[in-house]
């Protein structure tokens, strides 16, 4: 269960790093950083696993962990089919505030701080992340002018709409776009994750687990979902992992976690067969929310 970003062959379970550094989703001076040495142990886990795509960013970090640093510290020399995507636009200040979108000029530096971190003479895929951007033209002319130089090998988008895609896909080609998605999460980037699936481009749902952390219970999605994976001795999670695979070979999930225990039920979902009675029923319940 594999798809290609470029030249390069990815599994369609992958890793997101976003919680590494810190307990809990929110970035900020408050949040608490992770354990170290337990973040490098999921790391390494999941390579083990066959993880062989993590995304990651250079504002992903708290008071004193950087989510580049710890996949550096834990996997370098890399493996040579490990695929790491980044993404540049946002940024932070040292004390974790929130900065300006860059310029275009500015994305050399970011490019080159995501190298330096990671400790690597190239990076395999950059997404630009528009944080509302109408036109991403000449954002992403800079980071094609980057890619000749040799720095990226492949581009991407993130947080974007297809008239982004449609502005960058005359500037270069693009490999992948990573949009917020799940079960019964923007159900309107149905058609837009269909558009993906005809132009051969990779759909990489954050937040796919939207929803599952909730207690069960609490509605009739969470009803439908658990007693789905009731029958199949799984988890909820799970269940929302396989019916975002479902949703087209093209599409590849990051769930990150700081659990071992999670990281491998996220891994595993990836081998659950949902019946089509059970994925006409969770697709129901997508639309239900729109």
């Amino acid at each position: 269960m594999t798809w290609r970003l470029g030249d390069l062959t990815v599994n369609r379970i992958g890793f997101g790093a976003m919680r590494l550094p810190q307990l809990g989703a929110a970035f900020g001076q408050n949040s608490t950083p992770r354990d170290r040495t337990r973040a490098i142990e999921v790391l390494r886990e999941a390579v083990r696993l066959g993880v062989n795509h993590i995304d990651t960013a250079a504002f992903y970090f708290s008071r004193t962990r950087s989510a580049n640093e710890l996949i550096n510290s834990a996997l370098s020399p890399y493996p040579g089919d490990l695929v790491i995507v980044t993404k540049v636009g946002p940024s932070r200040s040292p004390q974790g505030e929130w900065l300006p979108l860059a310029t275009p000029h500015q994305l050399r530096g970011q490019v080159e701080e995501n190298l330096r971190q990671l400790g690597k003479d190239h990076l395999d895929v950059v997404n630009l992340r528009t944080s509302g951007l109408d036109d991403v033209t000449e954002h992403f002319e800079q980071l094609a002018a980057l890619q000749q130089e040799g720095l990226i090998r492949h581009l991407g988008l993130s947080n974007v709409k297809k008239h982004h895609l449609d502005q960058a896909q005359r500037v270069a080609p693009v490999v992948c776009v990573q949009n917020s998605y799940g079960l019964g999460h923007h159900p309107e980037q149905d058609d837009f994750l269909g558009v993906c699936g005809e132009r051969g481009i990779a759909f990489v749902p954050f937040f796919a687990l939207a929803g599952a952390n909730k207690e069960a219970g609490t509605s009739a999605e969470d009803d439908e979902v658990s007693e789905i994976a009731a029958r199949h001795d799984a988890s909820p999670a799970q269940v929302r992992l396989a019916w975002t695979l479902a949703r087209g070979p093209h599409v590849l999930v990051i769930p990150g976690t700081g659990d071992l225990a999670h990281l491998r039920q996220n891994v595993e979902a990836g081998a659950l067969q949902l019946t089509p009675e059970e994925l006409t029923r969770l697709d129901a319940l997508h639309l239900d929310e729109s």
